[in-house]
């Protein structure tokens, strides 16, 4: 008896192909939703603020504590001041605390003879509202340049940025007359950082790229970068590769430091003794 030949996929082919479409569709649906939420939920991966209640006390010898009006908020500032200052360390610290854990003593400044200026970023310690933006960051530590400078006219004035702060310096070294940008444990952008640590992440849905290696090429004024060769967060290769878009930069290499301790190293403390000392000698760019 003749029997016609089946023609097509047979059925638990077809059965097979249809869930394996629905993984691939649920992976999809899943990864996008992972980018979704890194899109906008992004400064809760970025900052990790400590706060501070508004009645808090800094009890520091020499530190006064000021205030900044930005848009929207308000900026909290610490200003160590010494009689006879040489100058002025315009400082610009990491992602995470506030300005109670990072001057915790000032020991290193009194001894180069330099003040010391450093903010909270918004949402940090005693600083309202929160970050929003990357250009919101940038205007920030721009206002809080503006409130100080004018009080170091004649004086050598440095502009430091750690880590996190190490790139919202270099940006305000394009912007501004100073006459040293240091930049310790620095990054080359925020989209090479978050490639380093997510390397699934398409780089579109980052939306802080702070390019440290766009403003770099652009600032006319002496740089050091400070770099721990042990340094897990931002890897030493983003400070060597700084260094070949600015061959006139110098690089000191702590090789036992990490990201965290590098300022406990006698090394870093000498090396910015030494900076300061030259910076204190030579006539100021600031006027």
């Amino acid at each position: 008896m003749f029997r016609p030949r089946t023609v097509g996929t047979p059925r638990p082919r077809r059965h097979l192909l249809l869930i394996l479409l629905l993984i691939l569709l649920a992976i999809f649906l899943l990864y996008a939703g992972v980018l979704g939420l890194l899109a906008l939920k992004q400064e809760s991966l970025l900052f990790y603020p400590v706060k501070l209640p508004a009645d808090f006390v800094f009890n520091k010898p020499d530190v006064i504590e000021r205030h900044i009006e930005v848009p929207g908020a308000e900026l909290s500032a610490l200003h160590f001041r010494q009689a006879n200052a040489r100058g002025l360390i315009f400082f610009l610290h990491g992602n995470a605390g506030n300005l109670d854990l990072w001057l915790p003593d000032t020991a290193l400044y009194r001894k180069a003879g330099f003040d010391v200026f450093m903010i909270d970023y918004r949402g940090f310690g005693k600083s309202t509202g929160h970050i929003q933006n990357e250009a919101q960051l940038h205007a920030d530590v721009l206002a809080a340049w503006n409130s100080v400078a004018g009080e170091y006219a004649g004086r050598p004035v440095v502009l430091y940025g750690r880590s996190l702060g190490s790139g919202l310096a270099a940006r305000l070294a394009t912007e501004v007359r100073a006459d040293q940008l240091i930049l310790v444990s620095p990054y080359a952008s925020f989209l090479r950082l978050g490639h380093d640590h997510f390397p699934w992440a398409p780089s579109f849905v980052t939306r802080y790229t702070i390019r440290t290696d766009q403003w770099l090429p652009k600032v006319r004024m002496p740089i050091l970068m400070i770099e721990g060769g042990l340094d897990k967060l931002v890897a030493p290769d983003h400070a060597i590769f700084l260094q070949t878009l600015r061959p006139d930069a110098e690089l000191v290499m702590i090789d036992a430091a990490g990201h965290n301790d590098i300022h406990t190293f006698p090394a870093y403390t000498q090396t910015m003794l030494e900076k300061l000392a030259q910076l204190a000698e030579a006539p100021a760019a600031l006027h």
